[in-house]
């Protein structure tokens, strides 16, 4: 009936006038994608009428519906483009639709694309319609994307073609267009100053080439300047007139590289028709600059025609006259091969065949660069013959010259009259008085680096024994202020008839940024690069010290502590990386105050710190040591007025010469020992014991062994008691996990329940959870008819809530299981239903629908909206057992009172989680709340046990 009924409708739009009517497959959008090509997942409609039909991407619910859409202007035709984009994240997602003006790629060579507006709007199948943002290159339009949404865009075109259609997240699009702007800053600059230096060596010598150098480069200026857009901005110009300029631009670029090519080969010497054909061609080009204004397309294609028939025949030309040994053409041949390289690349992005978004601004760079080798080429030809040219310096001048341009300076000891001379340059470097380097050569012991001033003696010496050889030696020379410069002295002797040596003589080089480089370095080698801490490899190092020497020494017992902070990833994806950097900051600072100097603290790796502890042997203290560093990880750091949480993981490794052979053994055991305490919570500190290691830590292992665990009947499904506070009768149960591992033993939830989520095992494992429970309470409620009934409440996760088929599952276990109606009730905490408040709304109220009972777990340690608590249909709420086991604070009853006359309001019965003793179950009687469970009650029991417990309580009863 439904396609009937769809049919008819595409009938009665085809009748109507409407154009054809074609699903469209959506795109998705995914959180983290910086920008999305949509060029090639748009549908494409052309002389469709003013009006457009068109099928919408199935949504979430799988339907597909129609819009019709009507064009701005009745009587236009225009084109139109159709797009769909999913959101199936649970975050709201704004993005940029980006279709540029004018695209080198792909613009053709024949009537080529010059650039346009291309969208005049945008039209969306559901919610607010995309807002146009100002740009000048581009059509920029602003959407925002609901979470689990799917949304269908038609937008109308101003052209029939479409170059390109990008999706940008918008801070990744102004970076872009922020770096972009920088590239194009430059490059302008560079060709404006090219420009302006070719017009005035023009000027300045007055030679042919110069003037058309000159005008090549002022073309090449004002073509980057309007493929930039910088042109518009002067001008103000825009639509229509930008193409006329592209075109004139481009037909002038190839006029002024003849008019170049000829000047600079003189081709009238060669031939008198050269000339003929070089003015022809100049007319001809003219002509097209005329013709830009009327059919800009037309005399753009010509242009980028002759402008590669420039490039291929001046080539030959140049080959030509260079193997004739013409010299001009010898020194071009570099830059026109570049040229032809450049055409090439050009005719290859124009057509198509490069589609890369840099390649544009690439060749424009690469244009300027050419001109700029013109230039070089041409400067070179221009000043040749001077007399550096001819070789008319001689030998000495050349070494002259030679050490002047190297930046040098002199060092001269003349030995008979022990002076030394250097140049002036050092001393005013260092700061001292004219002179005060000159003189004796042992008056530079004093202002030498005390560990080189030996070694500048010994080479002095060894030189005037020895009568040969050379000096390649560092010093350091002290400032006036007391810092020290890097020099390398390179000298040899200069002998006399009689053998002696006369003089040293050689140069100085300060190398004071090289020498802080190596430093540098150096310690970066072995020292973190945010922290400065020691990294992983200086970290063993010390490691393997401290061993050794506690293989010597039994008063020396080294510790491992290995620091990792909790759940660091979310804390960056939610302040972002800038502020997470500044928190590891503050945390090595932190922890690097609570050690002695022979303890060593290192960062490991991302949010993972290890620090060595040698200045305390007793366990006692080590500990203590332990928990200050976990209440320093602990404290919340404040960044841009926002506190930031933070809790730890601590393992400690304590020194056992049989376990601890070698320093990997030691860090090993420390992180088996953290991440340990990681999946017991976290926020904790754990001891390193033998049998931790059996734990296989890595969790590939433990998710195979969990795949096989519910076909191996290792799963087993335990029940706390909940208790009726009136009369202290069982009222219902929580349904547990316990894991019977075969190696392993018991394992709790808190050590399976994080990797069954990570694998997709925990879908599995709910349905399990339900299914037992709900067999096991109808066996209850078979036995016991009583009123109120016993009821269980059974844990749900988010990737069960997050499931279609939950609402399945439910309505198959109650219909398999004769339950009360409301007796077996699921667990949500507040963190979990609010990731996705609308969905969960929604679903929860089907489940309710369907007989099944909700509980809101862990109330108070989450979001606690009223707004949102009013809109779940809960029946009971948990109050988390942070708020029952609170001592010493007065504030306890008012909150526990609170939350209790809350719940009644709402219609809703309160359990309190974590009743350890009589007391707490008098006085959460007192305030109101009918039902506790914890350990005063019962620890989780089997079902058998349960049965039995079920069947004593109702005999008390």
């Amino acid at each position: 009936m439904a396609r009937f009924l769809g049919f008819l409708i595409a009938l009665a739009g085809l009748a109507a006038g409407l154009g054809p009517a074609r699903a469209i497959e959506s795109v998705r959008v995914p959180l983290d994608a910086r920008a999305i090509d949509l060029t090639k997942a748009i549908e494409s409609y052309h002389s469709e009428g003013d009006r457009l039909l068109v099928s919408t991407a199935p949504g979430s619910d799988g339907i597909v519906r129609r819009i019709e859409v009507r064009a701005r202007e009745e009587g236009t035709r225009p084109s139109w483009i159709v797009f769909a984009l999913t959101n199936d994240t649970s975050e709201q997602i704004e993005r940029l639709i980006v279709a540029p003006h004018f695209r080198l790629v792909g613009s053709g060579v024949i009537w080529p694309d010059l650039g346009a507006s291309r969208i005049s709007a945008i039209t969306a199948s559901q919610g607010f319609p995309p807002e146009r943002d100002e740009s000048a290159d581009a059509d920029v339009f602003r959407l925002t994307l609901d979470p689990g949404t799917t949304v269908t865009y038609v937008a109308e075109l101003r052209t029939p073609n479409l170059p390109q259609l990008n999706l940008w997240e918008p801070d990744a699009y102004k970076d872009k267009v922020t770096s972009l702007a920088l590239y194009k800053g430059i490059v302008i600059g560079v060709a404006g100053l090219l420009a302006l230096f070719l017009t005035i060596v023009f000027v300045v010598k007055g030679a042919v080439i110069f003037p058309a150098a000159a005008a090549l480069a002022w073309t090449v200026l004002a073509y980057v300047c309007i493929d930039f857009g910088f042109w518009s901005k002067i001008f103000g110009t825009e639509g229509q007139s930008d193409r006329i300029w592209r075109a004139g631009a481009e037909t002038i670029l190839a006029a002024t590289l003849l008019v170049f090519l000829f000047a600079y080969l003189n081709l009238n010497r060669w031939h008198v028709r050269a000339s003929h054909v070089a003015t022809v061609w100049l007319i001809f080009l003219a002509a097209l600059v005329g013709l830009a204004v009327y059919d800009a397309p037309v005399a753009a294609g010509v242009a980028r025609i002759s402008l590669a028939t420039i490039a291929a025949v001046g080539f030959v030309l140049v080959l030509y006259l260079a193997i004739h040994g013409y010299d001009r053409a010898v020194m071009l041949i570099p830059t026109w091969f570049l040229l032809l390289v450049w055409i090439v690349g050009a005719a290859f992005t124009v057509t198509g065949a490069l589609t890369n978004d840099l390649v544009s601004p690439a060749l424009i760079g690469g244009l300027v660069l050419i001109v700029m080798l013109i230039g070089f080429t041409i400067m070179q030809n221009a000043f040749v013959g001077g007399a550096l040219g001819h070789g008319a310096v001689s030998d000495v001048e050349r070494k002259a010259l030679a050490l002047t341009g190297s930046g040098d300076t002199i060092f001269d000891w003349d030995v008979a009259a022990d002076r030394v001379y250097v140049s002036p340059e050092i001393e005013l470097q260092l700061g001292l008085g004219r002179g005060a380097l000159e003189g004796p050569a042992a008056a530079w012991l004093d202002v030498l680096h005390p560990q080189e001033r030996d070694r500048y003696r010994a080479c002095l010496d060894a030189m005037l024994e020895q009568r040969r050889g050379r000096i390649n030696q560092d010093f350091r020379l002290r400032a006036a202020d007391g810092q020290h410069f890097w020099f390398r002295l390179k000298a040899r002797p200069v002998v006399g008839p009689d053998g002696e040596v006369l003089r040293i003589v050689g140069s100085l080089s300060d190398i004071t940024e090289t020498k802080t480089a190596e430093e540098r370095l150096l310690h970066d080698a072995v020292h973190d690069n945010l922290t400065g801490l020691p990294n992983r490899e200086l970290f063993f190092d010390r490691l393997e010290a401290a061993l050794a020497f506690a293989q010597t020494d039994s008063k020396i017992r080294p510790t491992v502590i290995s620091i990792d902070i909790d759940r660091f990833k979310q804390v960056n994806e939610v302040v972002g990386l800038s502020a997470g950097d500044s928190i590891l900051l503050t945390l090595a600072r932190r922890l690097s105050r609570i050690l002695k100097p022979q303890d060593t603290l290192a960062r490991l790796s991302g949010d993972q710190f290890a620090a060595l502890i040698v200045s305390e042997t007793e366990t006692d203290q080590i500990t203590a040591l332990a928990n200050v560093a976990r209440r320093v990880a602990s404290t919340p750091v404040t960044f841009s007025d926002r506190e930031i949480p933070l809790t730890a993981s601590i393992g400690l490794a304590l020194y056992d010469p049989q376990l601890h052979a070698k320093r990997e053994d030691m860090l090993k055991d420390a992180e088996i020992a953290m991440r340990h305490g990681k999946r017991m919570g976290g926020n904790r500190i754990e001891v390193f014991r033998a049998s931790m290691r059996t734990l296989r830590s890595d969790r590939f292992g433990l998710a195979a062994d969990l795949r096989r665990a519910l076909d191996r009947g290792e799963m087993k499904v335990f029940f706390q008691p909940i208790v009726r506070l009136e009369d202290r009768t069982v009222a219902g149960f929580e349904a547990l996990l316990r894991w019977e591992h075969p190696r392993l033993g018991r394992l709790s939830p808190a050590e399976f329940i994080q990797v069954a989520e990570e694998t997709g095992a925990i879908i599995d494992l709910g349905i399990f959870a339900l299914e037992r429970t709900a067999g096991e309470l109808a066996a209850w409620q078979r036995a016991l008819d009583v009123d109120p009934p016993i009821f269980a409440s059974v844990n749900i996760s988010s990737r069960q809530l997050l499931r279609h088929d939950l609402l399945h599952d439910v309505r198959a276990v109650l219909n398999r299981c004769s339950v009360r109606r409301g007796s077996l009730k699921l667990e949500l905490t507040e963190s979990l239903v609010m990731e996705n408040p609308e969905y969960a709304a929604q679903m929860l109220t089907r489940i309710r629908e369907l007989g099944a009972g909700l509980s809101l777990d862990d109330f108070g340690t989450g979001y606690s909206s009223l707004a949102y608590l009013q809109r779940f249909p809960f029946d009971t709420i948990k109050i988390d057992r942070s708020f029952v086991r609170q001592t010493g604070n007065g504030a306890r009853p008012v909150i526990l009172r609170s939350i209790v006359t809350l719940a009644h309001d709402l219609g809703m019965e309160v359990v309190a989680e974590g009743a350890e003793a009589e007391s707490d179950a008098i006085e959460l009687y007192q305030l109101g709340c009918e039902y506790a469970q914890g350990y005063a009650f019962g620890h989780p029991i089997s079902a058998m046990e349960a049965r039995k417990l079920v069947g004593a309580a109702t005999i008390a009863a």
